[in-house]
Order: C-alpha cells, then sequence, then structure tokens
C-alpha cells in the first residue's frame, strides 16, 4: 500500500483534502478554533509536535492562531501564489502535510501569526 493510500485510510476525508491536498477549513467551524486547554498541537497526520498551548492567541479569524512554533525544524514555511496572491504556506517537515499559513500581523514576541486548520491537528493535553 503507497504512503497516501495509507493516509486515506488513516484520516477522515476532510483531514485528507487539507493536509495532503492543501484545502482550508471554514474559518470558525474547526474544534481548535476555541480551544485553550494546556498542552501542545501535534500534526494529526504523523504525530509531530508543532504548537504548544502557551502560545495559542485568539486572532478573531476564525482558525486557530500561534504567535511561535514549538521548535522551528517541525514547521517549514514555502511561498504560496495560490489565488494571485502571495502567502507564506506552513507545513509539517516531516511528512509534508499542509497546516495553514504564517502572516506577519501576530503579537509581540514574534510578530506572527501562524493560521493553522484544526484538521491538521491533534491536541495532547498537559500531563498533570
Amino acid at each position: 500500500m503507497s504512503q497516501e493510500e495509507e493516509y486515506k485510510k488513516k484520516l477522515s476525508p476532510e483531514q485528507y483534502n487539507i493536509c495532503r491536498l492543501g484545502a482550508t477549513e471554514s474559518p470558525f467551524s474547526g474544534k481548535y478554533n476555541k480551544h485553550y486547554e494546556k498542552g501542545h498541537y501535534d500534526c494529526v497526520v504523523c504525530g509531530q509536535e508543532l504548537f504548544s498551548s502557551t502560545t495559542k492567541f485568539d486572532s478573531g479569524t476564525g482558525w486557530p492562531s500561534f504567535h511561535d512554533v514549538m521548535n522551528s525544524k517541525n514547521v517549514t514555511k514555502k511561498d504560496d501564489y495560490s489565488y494571485n496572491v502571495h502567502r507564506v504556506e506552513a507545513l509539517c517537515s516531516k511528512c509534508g502535510s499542509h497546516l495553514g499559513h504564517v502572516f506577519d500581523d501576530g503579537p509581540k514576541p514574534t510578530g506572527n501569526r501562524w493560521c493553522i486548520n484544526s484538521a491538521s491537528l491533534e491536541f495532547v493535553p498537559e500531563k498533570t
């Protein structure tokens, strides 16, 4: 079985369309948009750690937003010119899954807004 066939079996149709085909979930529809439990968010496809709840903020855009990544080596940035506009796509560095986009209009200390699809994430609660 090919890697893509394995992904199709593992992921929901929405997760596959977003993570593997670069789609975007509708704003305000994702399960992590208003989620503020302590823990971290991993790639739903491969489990790589991506974002900490300590960097999550409400951007008002309708997607989970973070001002930083847990480890810069875990997320790859790629120029995206779809829709005739330049954006910077965020991808999981381990499996290449589409996560969302990063913009330079976020809060301090980084000034970044990592605008991420809930469907590309799996939340892992902080152990108490």
